[in-house]
């Protein structure tokens, strides 16, 4: 277990990922995960309102139905640490102070808590004042429905901007960044966006950890994979991915482990991360998950990665 960041929330090194319960988890399939992912010692699960409002029939909030219904039925919400986001379901967008209001009651209500351990602004809202937001967040704080807040989804500067707005006005600050990072996608953090992580005391979660799939290399050049993220991980399937995959698959039979180990232990290995963010769609996927937990790759094997993925 690891604490995260600045806060005192002790979480497991993987952080569970809900954005498939609703959509191409059912909920018994969902249950069953969750129940694998606990006895396993997990405990920190991301969820958002908004999923999984894109899937026919769906309204958004059926993956925090789902968690909800778990945890009342297992008994075990004290000993979960649950993040939920605001501002990206269809009906409720945007971060001004009554959309954050209504959007943190519907999801206790539909997480069936009277808590969020870690609240996210699921995207950035240009057009509401960085200090209504925040002040926002910082009531829900001292109103208890919400121990920590975090950012997701933003650039450097705006990052920069509501830190120095927390600060000025002494509202409750981002503590952590939510953001698109992995092996293959490196660009978008690093450089400007985890200076600002790194400078202010922040810690990343990345989500997209395994690229749509691509870094479990299962999609390798000539096969057919079917799914809903297939399309997605197929555009990583050119020359440099390929040689991404081949050092991948050498460090990984070395330890005896999954790629998908390995691809999530660089990750949590690089400056500023505190948990990648994984999901698995049915429980056979969790395993290979969860072998990133007791891996720790050499420094030769991690700049063999970063090497060739630059």
């Amino acid at each position: 277990m690891i604490q995260l960041g600045s806060t005192d929330l002790i979480v497991h090194p993987l952080c569970l990922g809900g954005n498939v319960f609703g959509w191409t988890a059912d909920e018994a399939s969902s249950f069953e995960v969750l129940d694998a992912y606990a006895a396993a010692g997990g405990n920190f699960i991301d969820t958002a309102d908004a999923y999984s409002h894109w899937v026919p029939g769906n309204k958004g909030g059926e993956s925090e139905a789902i968690i909800g219904n778990w945890m009342a039925s297992r008994g075990n919400r004290d000993s979960m640490i649950i993040a939920t986001k605001v501002s990206h379901l269809p009906e409720l967008t945007g971060l001004a102070p009554e959309t954050i209001k209504q959007g943190l009651d519907d999801s206790l209500r539909r997480l069936q808590t009277d808590r969020v351990d870690l609240y996210y602004a699921h995207y950035d809202d240009p057009q509401t004042p960085q200090a209504e937001t925040l002040g926002a967040f910082d009531s829900a704080i001292k109103d208890g429905k919400v121990r920590y807040i975090g950012a997701s989804n933003f650039t450097a500067e705006r990052l920069q901007s509501a830190l120095d707005t927390s600060d000025s006005n002494g509202f409750a600050r981002y503590s952590v960044l939510q953001n698109h990072y992995n092996l293959v996608n490196r660009g978008e953090y690093e450089g400007a966006l985890r200076d600002v992580v790194a400078s202010n005391g922040l810690v990343s979660l990345p989500y997209y950890s395994l690229a749509s799939g691509f870094l479990t290399g299962k999609y390798r050049e000539g096969s057919v994979v079917e799914g809903a993220r297939a399309k997605g991980a197929g555009r990583y399937l050119d020359e440099r991915g390929l040689a991404i995959l081949a050092v991948l698959d050498s460090i990984a039979a070395a330890h005896d482990v999954s790629v998908t180990a390995v691809s999530l232990a660089w990750l949590a290995a690089q400056p500023t991360v505190a948990t990648p963010i994984a999901s698995a769609r049915v429980i056979e996927q969790l395993p290979d998950l969860l072998q990133m937990t007791g891996l720790e790759l050499s420094p030769s094997e991690l700049d063999e990665l970063s090497a060739v993925s630059v």
